[in-house]
């Protein structure tokens, strides 16, 4: 038999390697780099994969704020403009969702330096000073057919002239992620190493298990009851089902009949637009900023600060990721790096 004191001294013993395996682990992993960071999907999907996220930037303050409370490394809170390529660290994998901003051909011709406003030029300088073996960037479906496609040739055609090769899918996180929320993205996978881009595919399809109801809380504040809004009347008329998410459009509803949330925006928290609704045992309210989270594949531990403005919440997790996406997608990467 085993004493209690050798159990304990086992105990210790495990734990010690476990923390040695733990300090070196890092060392050999592969690291991100993430602008456009946001709240951290995209680094919290790739931390879920195994890498190791190095840094990241961020400009708006209240999304600072959720990113801090939830990651540990460096975070630049600041326009990326500002940011300093010397400042940040080498990476393996730079990220980014960046926003996607108008710029045509004929900008274009005038050059970068007459088109500072475009973002996009902003990561192509972290990608001439880093030279990162993957870039991984997020956008909205529409970027391919923005300016009849022309933006979306010039992404490619930059990135292409440094050398990357590039896969990119639109992916619907219903159809990804196990998560009933209908939002398709457009992500942009580039590798270096042309075997390493040979041995990359995108995730398969998997079966959607989960349903609008698992993700949805029994009782919420009565904050987030319509009952006292001038639509009551015509959202009682016109919400008769409790296992989908409807959307206010400002002047009508929207049934999502495929018994899926709908895509959540930035603006979801203002009350004009966008708003998911349901029906839950008591009345008719919007999601919670907590059960938005659930359909972007956060999970409960992440943490929100209870005293910033629901308005600030909404819009983080409108503007953010489905993590799960993230983290398959990731996990594809790592195959193909490692192969």
């Amino acid at each position: 038999m085993v004493s209690n004191s050798q159990r304990s001294q086992e105990l210790a013993n495990q734990e010690i390697l476990r923390a040695r395996h733990c300090h070196k682990e890092p060392q050999n992993s592969l690291k991100v780099g993430g602008l456009f960071a946001g709240i951290g999907g995209i680094e919290l999907g790739f931390k879920r994969a195994g890498f190791e996220i190095s840094w990241a930037n961020e400009i708006d303050k209240h999304a600072a704020i959720t990113y801090k409370l939830n990651h540990e490394h460096t975070l630049f809170e600041k326009d990326i403009r500002k940011l300093q390529v010397d400042e940040v660290s080498k990476i393996d994998i730079l990220t980014g969702g960046f926003p996607c901003q108008a710029f045509s051909i004929a900008g274009y011709r005038k050059g970068f330096q007459d088109d500072r406003g475009n973002v996009f030029f902003e990561i192509l300088r972290f990608i001439d000073a880093l030279s990162p073996q993957v870039i991984f960037l997020e956008n909205v479906k529409n970027l391919q057919s923005h300016d009849n496609g022309n933006t979306f040739k010039i992404i490619l055609n930059e990135l292409q002239e440094r050398g990357y090769f590039i896969k990119h899918k639109v992916l619907n996180s219903a159809e990804y992620a196990n998560v009933p929320q209908n939002r398709e993205r457009i992500y942009i996978v580039g590798f270096r190493d042309k075997d390493a881009y040979n041995r990359f595919s995108f995730p398969q399809p998997i079966k959607l298990t989960k349903s609008v109801n698992e993700l949805i809380d029994d009782e919420v504040e009565e904050r987030f009851y319509y009952t006292s809004s001038r639509y009551y009347d015509q959202l009682k008329q016109e919400m008769k089902r409790s296992d989908t998410v409807y959307q206010w459009r400002r002047k009508y509803v929207r049934e999502n009949k495929s018994k899926l949330c709908p895509t959540l925006t930035a603006n979801m928290g203002t009350g004009g637009h966008n708003v998911p609704l349901i029906i839950d045992k008591k009345d008719i309210r919007k999601l919670t900023p907590r059960e938005c989270a659930r359909f972007q594949g956060y999970d409960d531990n992440f943490i929100f600060s209870d005293k910033m403005a629901l308005s600030h919440l909404y819009k983080q997790i409108g503007n953010s990721v489905t993590v799960p996406v993230i983290e398959a997608i990731a996990k594809e990467i790592k195959k193909a790096l490692r192969a």
